[in-house]
């Protein structure tokens, strides 16, 4: 399965084997977990996350995995987008800091 990743000028996709969204499922229920009692979103606490905006934290994630090259973590993140919202195809991601301005789509 593919997710197209934009930031900036640049479309990065990543690929990630389907059979991994069902192996890294007990990873990704922590993830929620740890987000359970709510997240920074930009400015603000949000103390109960809706699913896209766990998602959006998730993607701020993915875009520092990808800044660093690490390509196992931008597949976990990347997977756990897909696992959360399955239609998803597209993300552009915020670059300026403020996480809610991260499209998914």
């Amino acid at each position: 399965m593919k997710l197209n990743i934009i930031i900036g000028e640049n479309n990065i996709p990543i690929e990630v084997p389907i059979d991994m969204l069902d192996d890294a499922e007990a990873i990704f229920a922590k993830m929620d977990k740890e987000m359970d009692p709510g997240g920074q979103m930009y400015r603000d606490w949000v103390d109960d996350l809706s699913q896209h905006q766990r998602c959006q934290i998730i993607a701020n994630r993915l875009l520092t995995a990808i800044e660093n090259d690490n390509e196992p973590t931008s597949m976990l993140m990347a997977g756990y987008i897909m696992s959360r919202m399955p239609g998803v195809a597209n993300i552009e991601i915020s670059t300026d800091g403020d996480i809610t301005q991260t499209q998914l789509t």
